[in-house]
């Protein structure tokens, strides 16, 4: 992704963000006390830590983009403490993640294979880490003003977000009940919280990268004079109209670690 993409989306990812899990976050590093060891996977340029802003705790920002992780650096180097780890997301044993306190992703489950779900589950588990997991796509995308041709392009999308990403077979819109279950196998609680964009006029620029993202994805099953009418009908809304796009957060902890940070919250 690029930092483009990523600075576009920033503002409505942080509105989308369920409060109640950024909370049993914040509960979870203050129980630690500070320097807490926070280990970001697929940070590109710190979105998570932004929306933490948990300024105390030692974070370490994996991702497989130097551009990224360099740009994270030069935003936060200087005031945080904080490492970049330029890493093969793919090979779960090789992720920093001894001795984690929390480990957190952004816009990541729905890219990656059932096998990297379980995977990543049973390391968190053997590290007694906490896992906070934001804004993975649940398939829902609703337009207003309406047009014919949205519930055959959502439902096109919804098909490639199961097409392999690099890491196996996609979970796509399955993502956060697959996490799930992998995650309660290893003895942890789970609490799942609803995080929409609520797209606006106000976000017209990324509505307008959306939706040219949608009709790339699916440019290859629809029939292409029609996936162009309705591409320019929703550009010609993208600055009045409204969109919904459904994600949900996850968060997980040891459940031997529970009654601690409920009284926290």
């Amino acid at each position: 992704f690029s930092i483009d993409w990523l600075n576009k989306r920033e503002s409505a990812d942080h509105r989308a963000r369920a409060p109640a899990l950024l909370a049993h976050a914040h509960a979870w590093l203050n129980a630690a006390g500070p320097s807490a060891k926070v280990v970001d996977l697929g940070a590109g340029t710190g979105s998570t830590l932004r929306a933490l802003n948990a300024n105390t705790a030692h974070w370490h920002l994996v991702d497989q983009d130097a551009a990224l992780l360099a740009e994270a650096q030069r935003r936060h180097g200087a005031s945080l403490a904080l490492e970049t780890h330029l890493a093969d997301l793919r090979e779960v044993h090789n992720l920093p993640l001894q001795n984690a306190r929390l480990v957190s992703a952004s816009a990541l489950f729905d890219l990656v294979s059932e096998n990297f779900c379980a995977a990543l589950a049973a390391r968190a588990a053997a590290c007694g880490a906490a896992l906070y997991a934001a804004l993975n796509y649940d398939g829902l995308m609703r337009w207003a003003p309406a047009h014919p041709l949205d519930t055959t392009v959502r439902a096109a999308f919804n098909r490639d977000q199961r097409r392999d990403k690099g890491f196996g077979p996609a979970l796509g819109p399955e993502a956060v009940p697959y996490l799930s279950k992998a995650l309660r196998q290893q003895d942890y609680a789970v609490t799942l919280a609803e995080s929409p964009w609520l797209l606006g006029p106000q976000d017209a620029e990324l509505v307008r990268e959306l939706c040219h993202g949608c009709a790339a994805a699916v440019s290859a099953t629809l029939d292409a004079s029609a996936l162009d009418a309705w591409l320019r009908y929703r550009l010609d809304y993208a600055a009045s109209g409204t969109c919904v796009v459904g994600h949900l957060d996850l968060w997980a902890q040891p459940q031997s670690a529970g009654a601690m940070t409920d009284a926290a919250a």
